[in-house]
């Protein structure tokens, strides 16, 4: 065993030496590529959305300034806010509007979701026949082409069609639906043609309860409403928000069902914002305008998903 060499009398130790410094060079290469490699596998879909999405939309925001028409124009000019100032002065666009939020409340928020809540609630108690029977009528609606589903519904509605058949033969009275009711005959097809989504949607959310939970406010005494209104609803709240801001934004941009159905009529009294879009750029042939219409509708697309954002904010 060898000892360290004792100091010799009259020298003091050595004080130790200083540490050895930390390469720091070598750290910040790795905390810049650190993101970079994070940021890498998302590269392509960032891409195609700036091309595919973020594209367009700039460009349609640059065309609704101007005065573009889609014949009988060499140059367009840019016009600032007409389009817009024209849109809110035109009392055809303020009843497309109205109509749109009409549709959008009786077809999505009222019908879809609570129709969708109510079969998936029943087909939980259901037997395994009529579960099967009665998902597979919900969703081969919600799979049929739009365009199919609209030709279907036209056929149920008119004046010849199957409702009126139906009623003759309870000796109730008949009417024209499709020109008496236009706004709710379209909202009726699309509750009828979408509210599988929100089934499905339903369905998933209510088998994640915990059994033992409804067990126990049934032990407890709680009927069904108490429990439909205490525990099932605010542990599916989530879902509830997420399916109500999916079939709004669907339910904002249906365009194929109301087309076939009425297209817009009669007169306007169907005429959902989609459709006056369509109307002023493609009949009328004001692309402009069109586009300004179709950057509001976005524009209140976007107010709804904001509010469902807010609201599916959980508390801390």
């Amino acid at each position: 065993m060898t000892t360290a060499p004792h100091p010799g009398p009259g020298r003091a130790p050595a004080a130790p030496g200083p540490a050895p410094a930390r390469p720091v060079a070598q750290s910040r290469p790795r905390g810049l590529l650190r993101p970079l490699g994070r940021a890498l596998p998302v590269a392509p879909a960032l891409v195609v959305l700036l091309l595919f999405l973020a594209g367009p939309i700039a460009y349609c925001v640059y065309i609704a300034f101007t005065d573009l028409q889609l014949t009988g124009q060499a140059h367009s000019s840019f016009v600032g806010f007409a389009n817009f100032r024209q849109a809110f002065g035109d009392e055809q666009f303020l009843n497309a509007v109205w109509l749109t939020l009409v549709f959008t409340v009786l077809s999505s928020l009222v019908g879809q979701n609570t129709l969708g809540l109510a079969l998936a609630a029943l087909m939980r108690r259901a037997s395994k026949p009529v579960r099967t029977l009665t998902g597979g009528v919900v969703v081969t609606a919600w799979v049929l082409p739009e365009v199919v589903a609209g030709f279907l519904l036209y056929a149920f509605f008119r004046r010849e069609g199957t409702l009126n058949a139906l009623l003759d033969w309870l000796h109730l009275p008949s009417q024209n639906w499709l020109f008496t009711l236009p706004i709710l005959a379209v909202s009726f097809a699309n509750v009828w043609r979408g509210t599988a989504f929100s089934m499905l949607v339903y369905s998933a959310a209510l088998g994640e309860i915990p059994k033992e939970i409804t067990e126990a406010a049934e032990v407890d005494g709680a009927g069904g409403w108490r429990r439909m209104w205490h525990i099932t609803l605010p542990m599916i709240r989530r879902s509830i928000g997420t399916n109500l801001m999916l079939n709004t934004l669907q339910t904002l941009s249906v365009f194929g069902l109301i087309w076939v159905m009425t297209r817009g009529g009669p007169g306007d009294r169907s005429q959902t914002l989609p459709l006056f879009m369509y109307e002023q750029a493609f009949q009328n042939s004001m692309i402009g305008y069109g586009t300004a219409v179709a950057l509001l509708l976005l524009l209140v697309g976007s107010l709804f998903s904001v509010v469902y954002l807010r609201l599916l904010r959980t508390e801390v």
